[in-house]
C-alpha cells in the first residue's frame, strides 16, 4: 500500500506532462497547418510568372507550347483554391513536391540541408547559454557598478544585428587574423564564427532576463537559508539560487530557436553555409513554391517541437507550474 501511495503523485505528474504535451502537439498541427496556408497564398501574390522560374527565366525564351505544358504538368493551371486543395492533400500524405528550381525532391532537399542549420542553431543557443550563465552568476549581486557593466554589456549585445556582427566576425578573425575559414561547412572551426554571431545577440536577451531573475532570487529567504548553514557564496548560487532564476530564461528558449532559425537565413548566406536558411533565401529568390513551403514547414515544425520540449522541461523543474495547466 506504502509503495502504491509513494508512486501515486509521480504517476499524476507524468499524467499531467502527458497531457500537456497532448494539447500543445494539437496546437502545433494548427500552426503548422497556418505556415503552409499563408505561405502557399503569400508567394502566389508575389509577381512573376512561377512557369517561366520553372523554366530557367525569361532568358530561356520558352516557346508557349513549352510554356502550356509546363502550366498543366504541374497543375498551375487549375483555380487556386484546386492547387491549394490538392497541395495539402499532399502534404498529409508526406509528399512535398518536386523543386523547380534543383529538380529534386523538396524532402531531400530537406534531409540534406536540415542537418546544417540544425548544428547551427543548437551550437549557437549552447553557446548562448554558456555566455548567460558567465555573465549573469559571475556579476548578479556583486555590487551596483559591477551590474550596471554587466547590464550595459547585455544590452549591447541584444542590440546588434545578427548580419553586422558576421561581417565583423569576417573582417576581422577571418580575413584579418585568419584564425577561422571565412566559409564553408566542413568541419568545427567553420562552424565558430557563424555560431558566436547568433549567440552574442540572444545572449544578450537572455542575461537580461536572467540577471533580474537571479537578484530577486539570491534575495529569497532560502537562500539565506542556506547561506547561514555555511555554504560557499559559489554553491549557494549554482546549487540554489540558478535552478529558479533560470526559469524564465528556459521559457524564452522555445523562442530562441525560432529566433536562430530565423537569423540563420542571414547567417547563412553571409558564411555561404549549407542549411536551410540559404536554401530558403534562394528559393524565394527563384519562386520556387513547393521547396520556399517545404523549407518554411520544417521550420516551423522544429520551432514547434522545440516549444514542446522547453515547456515540459519547464514543468518538470517547476513543478509548481503544474497544478496551473492541469
Amino acid at each position: 500500500m506504502s509503495a502504491i501511495t509513494y508512486s501515486s503523485p509521480r504517476h499524476e505528474r507524468l499524467t499531467r506532462l502527458a497531457r500537456r504535451a497532448a494539447w500543445r502537439l494539437a496546437g502545433g498541427v494548427l500552426v503548422l497547418w497556418a505556415v503552409a496556408t499563408l505561405t502557399f497564398f503569400a508567394l502566389h501574390l508575389m509577381p512573376g510568372d512561377p512557369v517561366l522560374a520553372i523554366l530557367g527565366g525569361a532568358s530561356g525564351n520558352p516557346t508557349a507550347e513549352t510554356i502550356a505544358e509546363a502550366t498543366r504538368e504541374f497543375g498551375l493551371d487549375k483555380p487556386l483554391a484546386v492547387q491549394y486543395a490538392l497541395y495539402l492533400g499532399r502534404v498529409l500524405q508526406g509528399d512535398l513536391g518536386m523543386s523547380y528550381s534543383q529538380h529534386l525532391p523538396v524532402t531531400r532537399v530537406l534531409a540534406e540541408q536540415s542537418w546544417a542549420t540544425l548544428q547551427l542553431t543548437f551550437s549557437a543557443l549552447a553557446l548562448a547559454w554558456l555566455l548567460v550563465l558567465a555573465l549573469t552568476v559571475l556579476t548578479a549581486g556583486r555590487g551596483r557598478w559591477v551590474s550596471s557593466l554587466a547590464s550595459l554589456a547585455e544590452t549591447l549585445a541584444a542590440a546588434l544585428p545578427h548580419f553586422w556582427l558576421g561581417i565583423l566576425l569576417l573582417a576581422v578573425f577571418a580575413f584579418g587574423l585568419r584564425w577561422f575559414p571565412p566559409a564553408g561547412s566542413d568541419g568545427w572551426r567553420t562552424l565558430v564564427l557563424p555560431a558566436v554571431a547568433l549567440a552574442i545577440p540572444l545572449a544578450g536577451f537572455i542575461a537580461q532576463v536572467t540577471r533580474e531573475s537571479l537578484e530577486l532570487t539570491l534575495e529569497q529567504p532560502f537562500v539565506l537559508t542556506a547561506r547561514t548553514r555555511g555554504l560557499s557564496d559559489t554553491a549557494v548560487r549554482f546549487k540554489h539560487a540558478l535552478r529558479h532564476a533560470v526559469l524564465p530564461g528556459i521559457s524564452l528558449s522555445g523562442w530562441a530557436i525560432g529566433a536562430l532559425i530565423s537569423g540563420a537565413v542571414v547567417i547563412e548566406v553571409i558564411f555561404s553555409r549549407k542549411g536551410l536558411g540559404r536554401q530558403l533565401y534562394q528559393a524565394v529568390q527563384a519562386q520556387d513554391l513547393p521547396l520556399t513551403i517545404g523549407i518554411s514547414l520544417a521550420v516551423a515544425a522544429v520551432y514547434v517541437l522545440a516549444n514542446i520540449v522547453i515547456d515540459l522541461l519547464y514543468l518538470w523543474i517547476d513543478p509548481r507550474q503544474q497544478g496551473k495547466t492541469a
